[in-house]
């Protein structure tokens, strides 16, 4: 039988994505703290990705686009990735708090934007 779903990611499946998420964000966090760069830095920047949500501005579609393309661990991989082989402290440091902040969302059930409206999530609706 194939279960009836709301377009969204729940039950056990949900709380594994949220469980990964708090496994990235403490990952992260322990590695800018390794990483010796200032907490300064990391206080900072912690919500720089959710000026995407900026992109709202132009519209719900131009808003998702907008907020997606900076809440995917794709951007903090390749910047680590990056920063690792040109041996740069700073794009470590930044790809870390990237990852945490995006961690620490997907944690509290903040997911990827549907062109719908921004309450719409992969983790399903925000508020009520």
């Amino acid at each position: 039988m194939i279960a009836k779903t709301s377009g969204f990611v729940n039950g056990v499946p949900r709380m594994l994505l949220q469980a990964e998420g708090a496994a990235i964000a403490l990952a992260s966090i322990v590695a800018f703290s390794w990483s010796g760069a200032s907490w300064w830095l990391f206080a900072a920047l912690i919500l720089a990705p959710d000026l995407s949500i900026l992109g709202y501005l132009a519209g719900p579609r131009t808003g998702a686009i907008a907020y997606n393309a900076v809440h995917v661990y794709l951007g903090p991989i390749v910047l680590l990735g990056a920063a690792v082989a040109l041996a740069a402290p700073i794009g470590i440091a930044l790809a870390l708090v990237w990852s945490a902040h995006i961690g620490i969302d997907r944690m509290l059930g903040y997911g990827l934007k549907y062109g719908d409206g921004f309450t719409f999530t992969h983790l399903g609706r925000i508020g009520r």
